[in-house]
């Protein structure tokens, strides 16, 4: 059985005729941001925005026409549409400021990006609420007081939480000298860019995942990132777009994976794990966040979301364990303060936990 690849989909997609055009979508030029992975396929028909419903069913015929392949498991197809420039009327979808194709669909390009990086890292978590911005500001911080250069990018789309951290919000980034690129915002001495720069903090992002691809495309092509040792891209939790998006374009030196010790959130991990391992990226360790409790007045320990889970979980795996991260107030109101505890308190306990991280991933480099 033949392999669906883009070509085989580009070919099926040429029987599907524009009524009002007299011509095939493909020969016309509409589609675009194919992908295709073990059985899943995914495009965008670029049409006028007063046609979206008489163009319905023939999203419908092509998307059919994909399906019916053999070995095409599932088909996403949808109808995407860029107004004018100077169009009267607003546009279907949001559209951040600065970057005028963010919200438009995804190229479909297969260039790497991000190659003036020499080691991209990618923190990332099965669920959400398990520390993985806290740990990703501080670990790329940890990373630069080893006299490493480096950038930090906010992939969270859905929810950028690095201005709010790096204390940083109302920032607004500016055009790079060249005037082609946007310049990434300095802050503690890294690179740093994030949607959140974009748009007010409190304003929902209502995009499809192919708008998200294209969007994520951008903030790695048209941002003057210079060259660096490293950057550390937090990604948002889960196993989507954003995280295939990522590993297609961006050669990855690895990921690492916070999860909380608790089975609920492990179990989430160990898929996070796999997805790497099925998109050949290595996993540089697994980190155990909210490990343990000190009682800021008697001492005690406790461990409320359990204990030792993510170490054993990574020895069952074959990964490496790189450490443990208490569940700390402090951490807490410095984050929310804009304040990473690794700027605010270096010589602390918990700063010296992230820097011996960093070590063990800057070796692994």
């Amino acid at each position: 059985m033949a392999e669906v690849n883009e070509g085989v989909v580009l070919r099926t997609l040429e029987s599907v005729i524009d009524p009002e055009k007299g011509k095939d979508i493909v020969t016309l030029g509409m589609v675009s941001g194919i992908v295709v992975k073990g059985g899943h396929v995914a495009f965008a028909i670029e049409i006028e925005p007063e046609r979206a419903g008489a163009m319905e069913p023939l999203r419908k015929q092509a998307e059919k026409l994909v399906h019916d392949l053999p070995g095409v498991l599932t088909v996403s197809a949808v109808l995407t549409a860029e107004r004018a420039p100077h169009s009267p009327h607003p546009q279907p979808q949001q559209a951040a400021p600065q970057m005028p194709r963010i919200g438009g669909h995804a190229s479909g390009s297969t260039e790497q990006l991000l190659t003036n990086v020499k080691a991209v890292i990618a923190v990332a978590s099965g669920k959400g609420g398990v520390g993985k911005s806290t740990t990703a500001v501080n670990l790329a911080l940890a990373l630069k007081n080893l006299g490493l250069s480096v950038g930090l990018f906010d992939a969270d789309i859905f929810g950028p939480s690095q201005p709010r951290m790096l204390g940083m919000v109302g920032t607004k980034p500016t055009h790079a000298p060249d005037g082609k690129k946007m310049a990434p915002i300095e802050a503690h001495g890294m690179k740093v860019m994030s949607l959140g720069f974009m748009m007010p903090e409190d304003n929902p992002v209502v995009w499809r995942g192919l708008m998200v691809m294209g969007a994520l495309e951008q903030f790695m092509k048209d941002v003057a990132w210079g060259d660096l040792d490293v950057m550390v891209i937090d990604m948002p939790p889960g196993t989507g777009d954003t995280q295939l998006t990522i590993a297609q374009r961006v050669k990855l030196a690895g990921a690492v994976i916070v999860s909380t010790p608790q089975d609920i959130a492990l179990i989430d991990a160990r898929k996070g794990i796999n997805m790497f391992s099925k998109v050949n990226v290595p996993v540089l360790g697994l980190i155990e966040n909210m490990s343990m409790f000190h009682c800021p007045n008697c001492g005690h320990e406790s461990h409320i979301f359990g204990h030792g889970g993510a170490k054993a979980d990574a020895e069952r795996l074959g990964v490496d364990f790189l450490g443990e991260l208490p569940l700390d107030i402090g951490l807490r109101i410095a984050s929310d303060e804009g304040k990473p505890v690794v700027v605010n308190d270096p010589e602390g306990p918990i700063a010296q936990r992230y820097r011996a991280i960093a070590e063990k991933i800057k070796a692994k480099l």
